[in-house]
């Protein structure tokens, strides 16, 4: 049985719905879904592109809390609450995975916990595998 490693942000919400930031087994990192939420504040309102970039360098500090780094990503899936902004979402991916090409996905959804967000994003990352 390889080693289970619990990454937490310290977010209210870790305990309440026990669920963790990451978890890391072996060399294989699983990131929760993250939305653009800084303590109370929503980061970007209003504005999806905002939204990303601030959750994917939330993930980017994630990733080397766990020994890893945007370029051990093998899969991202976005979750948008509106698919027209498709462009605005891609092009905050680009902005981090431009070389990396991970697998991804994008999906609308109906809506997200918090109305104000307009994206969540999860990833998953294996150490030494670029």
């Amino acid at each position: 049985m390889q080693k289970r490693e619990l990454i937490s942000s310290g977010a209210k919400w870790e305990n309440i719905v026990c669920y963790s930031r990451a978890v890391k087994v072996g060399n294989m990192i699983e990131i929760s879904g993250t939305t653009a939420v800084e303590g109370d504040t929503i980061i970007g309102e209003e504005n999806i592109f905002e939204q990303a970039v601030f959750i994917f360098n939330k993930i980017e500090k994630t990733l080397q809390q766990a020994g890893s780094c945007l370029e051990d990503v093998v899969r991202t899936r976005m979750y948008v609450t509106d698919i027209d902004q498709w462009e605005e979402v891609g092009k905050a991916h680009a902005l981090f995975f431009k070389g990396i090409n991970p697998a991804t996905s994008m999906v609308e959804v109906s809506s997200l916990i918090d109305k104000r967000l307009l994206i969540e994003i999860e990833v998953t990352a294996v150490i030494g595998e670029k």
